[in-house]
């Protein structure tokens, strides 16, 4: 059977670079480019000290797509991703993605192209299999729960906001009701930003502070009993490693955009 070739943009960074050694031990898998503007030019084996990783580590999408990977593998930051993403499904190649940050406008945009190129896009928000059921569960306490509110917990250094993942778990909530709002916030006495930001039909909040790596709770409440979901990451990224794995053997079975890990899961 032939390996799926990938590459790894952000392979040297916190997520990338755990998933690219992950990669580099699977008998099924080869990783056979990386993009890293800081270490451009270098061999990605010297670069996370792993012996006999000889992808080579581009600068930019454009040459390093130039090596006809099957999977292309999002992990850097969202100010360039949606130009990553776009540029390897019109190059032929499937597509996962670990950056958050990305808006639903977005992924109307990349769902099109996708679908135009006849390619996969398998977009996860949060590749920890805790995370993931963390979105199942909640999305079947809203089918009895109309009271809830998300709060996302991250480093102090992290740009976007709400984070991916509470983005994507106010998206699926959406798809079974709106959260209700006792005192609506056209009522609300005082700064109408004290109560989040509604997305979706729901309130988000985003606390951003050192101590926190990723987390997020969704909080739901009824009279005299309330129930609180958590995810909760450590230090390390191997968390994200088994999931991120899962979506890349799998996103070569899709066509247009696909939101979750558990799309391609059985439960």
């Amino acid at each position: 059977m032939t390996n799926i070739r990938i590459c790894v943009a952000g392979a040297a960074g916190w997520a990338g670079s755990a998933l690219s050694r992950r990669i580099f031990e699977a008998p099924d898998l080869e990783l056979i480019a990386a993009i890293s503007r800081s270490h451009a030019g270098k061999i990605l084996g010297d670069v996370l000290d792993i012996n006999g990783l000889a992808a080579p580590v581009f600068g930019t999408v454009t040459e390093a797509l130039k090596t006809s990977p099957d999977v292309f593998v999002e992990y850097t930051k969202p100010d360039v991703a949606k130009f990553h993403i776009l540029s390897a499904l019109r190059d032929g190649a499937h597509v996962v993605v670990g950056t958050s940050g990305l808006g639903d406008d977005d992924y109307r945009e990349i769902d099109d192209v996708a679908k135009e190129a006849g390619r996969g896009v398998l977009a996860v928000g949060n590749f920890a299999l805790t995370a993931v059921l963390l979105q199942k569960f909640a999305e079947i306490a809203a089918k009895y729960i109309p009271h809830w509110e998300i709060i996302d917990y991250a480093h102090s250094g992290k740009k976007d906001a709400p984070s991916g993942t509470a983005r994507q778990l106010a998206s699926r909530l959406s798809k079974v009701r709106e959260s209700q709002l006792d005192v609506s916030l056209d009522e609300l006495q005082g700064p109408k930003e004290s109560r989040g930001v509604r997305l979706q039909g729901s309130q988000v909040h985003s606390v951003r502070l050192p101590g926190y790596v990723i987390s997020v709770d969704a909080i739901f409440g009824m009279p005299d009993q309330k129930l609180i979901l958590r995810h909760e990451s450590g230090t390390s990224a191997e968390p994200y490693v088994n999931g991120a794995l899962l979506a890349i053997r799998k996103v070569g079975t899709l066509a247009g955009l696909h939101r979750g890990l558990d799309s391609v899961m059985e439960f």
